[in-house]
């Protein structure tokens, strides 16, 4: 898909394969104990067409260091889904890579916003979001399951 120079190395984005599942379950497991998405949640994703979902991996030194993934919902908004990054590569722009080109192919596919929400416990995140011109438009009360932290609700006007 794209090659971008992040931090001292080269990071290349591509769209997801099967075959990325078990590096992501693995990053998923560990960004995201009390709420890691299972294996079969990214089955159900991988079924959707390509004009619904968007998936993307990041690499360095073949190896994967990140992922995001977007719903197009067919309407005027599309929806940021998932997004991390592996510890050791946080603050090098990897986040804000994967994020833009999600945000760059829901412009391209002429959506009028993106929404997200964020973990209210997660400042990095939520900090990363406004750097690119989200704001913060709500709250989602015991969204994340089953630790039951809030969601705050994100949107980015492209239109």
């Amino acid at each position: 898909m794209s090659a971008r120079t992040v931090g001292q190395s080269t990071v290349r984005l591509r769209e997801m394969k099967r075959a990325d599942m078990s590096a992501i379950m693995a990053l998923e497991e560990e960004l995201f104990p009390d709420d890691a998405w299972t294996p079969e949640m990214f089955a159900a994703e991988f079924a959707q067409p390509p004009s619904r979902r968007l998936y993307l991996v990041a690499e360095a030194e073949n190896a994967l260091i990140g992922y995001a993934g977007m719903m197009f919902t067919g309407g005027s908004q599309a929806d940021v889904v998932t997004l991390a990054v592996a510890p050791a590569r946080w603050g090098e722009g990897t986040g804000t890579a994967l994020l833009m080109a999600l945000v760059d192919e829901a412009d391209k596919r002429g959506y009028e916003e993106v929404l997200l929400e964020v973990r209210e416990d997660n400042p990095r995140a939520r900090r990363l979001y406004l750097r690119q011109g989200f704001g913060e438009v709500g709250i989602r009360r015991g969204y994340y399951q089953p630790s039951g932290v809030d969601a705050v609700v994100m949107r980015k006007v492209l239109r």
